[in-house]
């Protein structure tokens, strides 16, 4: 069976699924998809966010406010904690920097960040961290922040094994999307190769960045499969261990059994 680590299942598109999420869910099933954790990017759009999923005991969620979003609620730690403070609820974020879709003084994201830190300490829930063109900052605030104590996921892993490897040390995991599987991804591939064995996840990121044969069309979960295929390849093992792998890694992290 398969874990997708982080999506956005209330920002897939429908239409493939008669605009039901209960064909969706079905299809997922089929797919051996065994649980997805949807990730939160804004406080505006997380109640129905929360509708949509609640049904569903193989769907966990994250809340938090993405480092690009600026227009809504920025919460406080206090706030972070409080609606985070319910069993569905198993991560903060996704949370982290942008410097490549934000400019000026970035001071407010790095705030925000800080923030969603010392929310999941209180909460004793791991982090998903996202970073872009940020990656000494990112990982110096983790470290100032002492967010290891939560430890969490480094999703959409871009960056090189130096910085996974910065990033390991502190309690954190490495999630690999569908780059993975492109051509032009090759420093990503070989931190592929290199992460243990138990710090490593997959995801989709749906319904953005399909991998490789779907590149540039809407991304779904059942994708997932694919970077599971692709990194097994990479690893010089098979399918089923590394889905096997992935989805005890997931449970640990997030302290889920069955």
């Amino acid at each position: 069976m398969l874990i997708d680590s982080h999506c956005h299942l209330d920002r897939i598109d429908l239409a493939p699924y008669q605009n039901d999420f209960a064909r969706f869910m079905q299809a997922a099933e089929n797919s051996q998809i065994d649980h997805m954790l949807c990730i939160a990017i804004d406080l505006e759009s997380y109640p129905a966010m929360l509708d949509l999923v609640a049904g569903y005991p193989q769907i966990s969620v994250t809340v938090g406010v993405h480092p690009n979003t600026q227009d809504g609620k920025d919460p406080s730690v206090d706030e972070l904690a409080a609606l985070g403070n319910q069993d569905k609820v198993i991560g903060i974020g996704e949370t982290g920097l942008d410097y490549f879709r934000s400019e000026g003084d970035l001071d407010w994201q790095r705030q925000r960040f800080r923030n969603h830190i010392n929310a999941a300490k209180l909460l004793k829930k791991p982090l998903i961290i996202h970073t872009r063109e940020a990656k000494q900052d990112t990982l110096r605030i983790l470290e100032e922040e002492s967010a290891g104590e939560t430890g969490g996921i480094i999703h959409c892993f871009t960056e090189d094994w130096e910085f996974a490897q910065r990033a390991l040390d502190l309690n954190f995991y490495i999630s690999f999307s569908g780059i993975v599987t492109f051509n032009s991804a090759k420093e990503i591939k070989e931190v592929a190769k290199k992460v243990p064995a138990d710090r490593f996840l997959i995801e989709t990121d749906s319904p953005y960045l399909a991998p490789v044969p779907f590149r540039g069309k809407p991304n779904y979960p059942i994708y997932v499969r694919y970077v599971a295929e692709h990194i097994a390849e990479l690893r010089g093992t098979t399918f089923n261990e590394i889905a096997d792998l992935s989805s005890r890694n997931f449970k640990s992290l997030f302290k889920l059994h069955g």
